[in-house]
């Protein structure tokens, strides 16, 4: 199938009314998301939660599903137990890397992107070099079929990573332009694995690039979970019929959903982050702000965590985590041969926020 470039779509064709309007909904949204992520001292915090939820969600599109305790008891893919734990772990790796290459150069490009998927796969395949690729449904039904020559995935590669930085492309607004980046990375599908997972990362990292935000705390994927029929049918209804209309009302509406959700959370975190800060502040005299961080950082800690992020020592880091367990400022658990530090409100909080659900379909 021979896909056009972005260059060449009318710009004229993005000024819709419905456009229009789900775009001034969902720049609004994510400027006061990008405001309120701010406010939390320690983003750490944010990037190390919320890029999980986003890398469970995401990963059950393609029906990897696991549960929230599995994943925060794992702090490394490769000590996870587990194909699924380790899948998702790979997930927040590679969208955490792709974000330090993207704050450092103000770059999003095909290295960056190569990089992502690598990650993700654990293999050095790079763009695919054989025909053979297709997307089917769940009935065996062939849905879409990307280009099939190597050379032409590089090509058309080569001109999306043009798009994504050329001036002319300025004419559009960001968030279509992220929209359309989307749709072609995902119509030309070029690897062989990991497809579906890369596209979403880039849309986040994308946003940071463009400065609409600073850290990629915005996981589109709980919306497309929720609605996944609606997502794989209208990225097909652009190939069929040039549907655009529709496949960038709904991305919008994707992110000024998930922003508005992404907000409520980050400020309960704030709020559970101020209140459990008082806490210990008042009632013990081995306080500190580190200690604070590493409880919000990690929902399950371990005394491992403790001792190399506040640098005392394993009696020490035993002896904090203990107190604050005896009193029920945190919940221990004995899994295995390991002992874990539960923050249950922060978890529960992180539970309630959670949209992810196994899904069915095609696989994009």
């Amino acid at each position: 199938m021979s896909i056009p470039p972005l260059q060449a779509l009318d710009v004229g064709r993005f000024e819709t009314a419905p456009i229009l309007k789900q775009l001034n909904a969902a720049s609004r949204s994510l400027a006061e998301l990008k405001g309120v992520a701010a406010s939390i001292p320690n983003q750490g915090i944010l990037i190390s939660t919320l890029t999980l939820q986003e890398a469970r969600d995401s990963s059950a599109i393609e029906n990897i599903v696991t549960t929230q305790d599995d994943l925060y008891r794992d702090e490394d893919a490769a000590d996870a137990s587990g194909t699924a734990v380790k899948e998702v772990l790979r997930y927040r790796q590679a969208l955490r890397a792709g974000f330090a290459q993207v704050r450092d150069s103000g770059l999003l490009t095909l290295n960056t992107i190569l990089g992502i998927q690598e990650e993700l796969e654990c293999n050095h395949a790079g763009f695919r070099k054989l025909p053979g690729t297709a997307l089917r449904d769940g009935a065996g039904r062939l849905v879409y079929e990307p280009p099939q020559d190597a050379c032409e995935v590089v090509r058309l590669m080569g001109e999306l990573e043009r798009f994504i930085h050329d001036e002319p492309s300025r004419a559009v607004d960001p968030l279509i332009r992220m929209a359309l980046i989307h749709h072609q990375f995902e119509s030309i599908h070029p690897f062989y694995d990991g497809n579906g997972r890369t596209g979403r990362i880039i849309n986040v990292l994308y946003l940071v690039k463009e400065g609409l935000l600073d850290i990629p705390v915005l996981y589109l994927s709980r919306h497309i979970v929720r609605t996944k029929p609606d997502y794989y049918r209208l990225l097909q209804a652009v190939r069929d019929d040039g549907a655009w209309e529709q496949w960038v009302t709904y991305i919008l509406e994707a992110v000024a959903d998930t922003a508005t959700d992404t907000i409520q959370t980050i400020q309960a975190i704030k709020s559970l982050l101020q209140t459990t800060k008082q806490r210990i502040r008042d009632g013990y005299r081995f306080y500190s702000q580190d200690l604070i961080n590493n409880l919000f950082t990690h929902p399950y800690t371990r005394v491992e965590f403790v001792q190399r992020e506040l640098g005392v020592s394993r009696q020490t880091a035993t002896k904090y985590l203990d107190t604050l367990a005896a009193d029920g400022v945190l919940e221990k658990l004995r899994v295995g041969r390991n002992n874990y530090y539960v923050n249950r409100p922060l978890f529960a909080l992180l539970g309630r926020a959670d949209g992810a659900a196994a899904a069915t379909g095609a696989v994009a």
